[in-house]
């Protein structure tokens, strides 16, 4: 039991840095300057380094002290040419800042030998036959780099402020997974409830009439869309029959309709899934002979049928636990849900690479715990399997 704890946590720990890298290739590297987006067109240099520097957008990408800055304006030939270049500090700084130059340098002005700029807030002076120069923000620890802050960002679940309204990302998740919470986990608990009900009336009249209604029902459910029902539920329970609410989060009225929609989203595949489940275990002997024995059938089904399934309904039960915090995207979007499927939307639309991290993190997260407590739950549910 210990080894297999040591084992599937060292496997949580590697799919998580995994995770981890993805997103940082992701959001980090592939998604550009995130000053650019926040600041807009023709920000000030000074702007745009401080922007950079919150972000961590400036710092190096693995490891190392030069770090990116708009003090001063690199240049760049798409040949080498000979040039007498005088480039002035956008800001005043007094922080170290190195020159890289590609190619020959004649003659410079305010440059040390070493290539760093002897006066950060004077002129550089630089002539010769130069293809580009560069200029760095020197920090003092060279393991201050883009992907250590990401990995420090992910273990303290510390993610800084939206690229958008500049609010703090911990309270949008704090404040989110409450109505997402509150709207989940009746969806959960009615797919679960309803679903194994309905699959054990299915399998208690296999091959007869209620039988047959529930799978073609079953089946219909599975072929409507969920944008459909929500759109249908919307008109015709919400709007022309005036039963429920429309939109907002006030009260427990607000949660009944998509409530409801969610579970029957969801009845038709869950349906389906426990009712093969059951069948397939009505096949085995210890069934057979327990009703052969005079058991009476719910005692069969309730005592034996549904412990023994109990480890396919866990393992479908625990791929929806994540989205009791996450919420629903489409549900929360439709109604005017502030929970965290809003805000990811939200986020989407705004292109706030900031909170979108954040939120992909935390569903990572999630689903690495739930499969790892599911793995546990397995030897209490069904004592045949152990944990070697």
């Amino acid at each position: 039991m210990f080894r297999f704890i040591l084992r599937r946590t060292a496997y949580s720990i590697l799919i998580m840095t995994g995770v981890l890298l993805l997103t940082f290739l992701l959001f980090d590297l592939a998604s550009g300057d995130p000053a650019a987006a926040v600041l807009g067109k023709d920000p000030r240099p000074a702007e745009v380094e401080a922007m950079r520097r919150e972000l961590g957008a400036d710092l190096p990408l693995l490891w190392g002290r030069k770090c990116r800055t708009e003090q001063y304006s690199s240049w760049e030939s798409p040949e080498i040419r000979q040039v007498n270049l005088e480039i002035r500090p956008n800001f005043s700084g007094t922080e170290p800042i190195a020159v890289r130059i590609a190619g020959q340098t004649g003659m410079s002005e305010n440059i040390t030998p070493d290539g760093t700029v002897r006066d950060p807030g004077k002129k550089v002076v630089i002539s010769g036959r130069i293809r580009k120069v560069q200029f760095f923000r020197l920090q003092k620890h060279p393991w201050n780099s883009r992907f250590v802050r990401a990995l420090r960002e992910a273990m303290t679940f510390d993610f800084g402020r939206t690229l958008v309204t500049r609010e703090p990302i911990s309270g949008i998740l704090k404040r989110g997974m409450g109505p997402s919470l509150a709207l989940m986990l009746p969806v959960f608990l009615g797919e679960i409830v309803f679903g194994v009900a309905l699959a054990l009336v299915a399998v208690a009249f296999r091959n007869r009439l209620p039988d047959r209604i529930l799978v073609l029902c079953s089946v219909a459910g599975m072929s409507i869309s969920y944008l459909v029902l929500i759109i249908f539920g919307q008109w015709f329970l919400g709007y022309y029959c005036n039963f429920f609410p429309l939109w907002g989060w006030d009260g427990w009225k607000y949660a009944v309709l998509p409530v409801m929609i969610g579970i029957i989203s969801g009845l038709g595949s869950g349906v389906r899934f426990y009712r093969t489940v059951f069948v397939d275990e009505l096949k085995k002997e210890y069934l057979r002979t327990a009703a052969a024995k005079g058991m009476a059938s719910w005692k069969v089904y309730s005592k034996h049928l549904l412990a023994n399934a109990a480890v396919p309904i866990l393992t479908r039960a625990s791929a929806g636990l994540p989205f009791l915090f996450t919420g629903s995207l489409l549900l929360e979007t439709f109604f005017g849900i502030p929970g965290l499927g809003f805000a990811g939307i939200e986020a989407l639309n705004n292109a706030d690479l900031q909170l979108l991290k954040a939120l992909v993190l935390l569903s990572a997260f999630l689903f690495v715990v739930i499969n790892f407590a599911t793995d546990l739950l397995y030897a209490v549910f069904d004592p045949r399997i152990r944990l070697e």
